[in-house]
């Protein structure tokens, strides 16, 4: 049984957005720092972004700095991830994962919490 659940994914247009959304039935997400990762077809996943736990503290991976938001409502239990200027090789699924803190928030292992939500990006 899954921890978390992603959704919010789907096929867009390059230079399209999405917003994913993370939340937890069973963990109250709001006590957690919580990344994003993604993991494409033949590829290693990939960290891409991180939350401390009251949202004042945020990291980003290069390859989305500045197109690549993550944010969170502790009052909703829920963590974000707001992507605009999508391209297709952020085609992955993505997945929400915990972490114990935002540096070296890139380093593996990242576990498996959830099924993750499926973004794809046509050019």
């Amino acid at each position: 049984q899954f921890q978390f659940v992603e959704s919010g994914g789907g096929l867009v247009q390059s230079g399209g957005s999405l917003r994913l959304s993370c939340e937890s039935s069973r963990f109250n997400l709001a006590t957690y720092t919580i990344a994003w990762v993604r993991q494409a077809p033949g590829k290693e996943h990939e960290a891409l972004s991180c939350i401390t736990k009251d949202g004042r503290s945020t990291a980003y991976a290069n390859s989305v700095k500045g197109r690549f938001t993550i944010s969170r409502d502790n009052a909703k239990k829920t963590v974000y991830l707001h992507m605009n200027s999508l391209k297709p090789e952020d085609t992955a699924l993505y997945f929400c994962v915990p972490r114990l803190s935002c540096s070296k928030f890139d380093e593996g292992p990242f576990g498996s919490w959830g099924q993750g939500t499926q973004v794809t990006v046509a050019s």
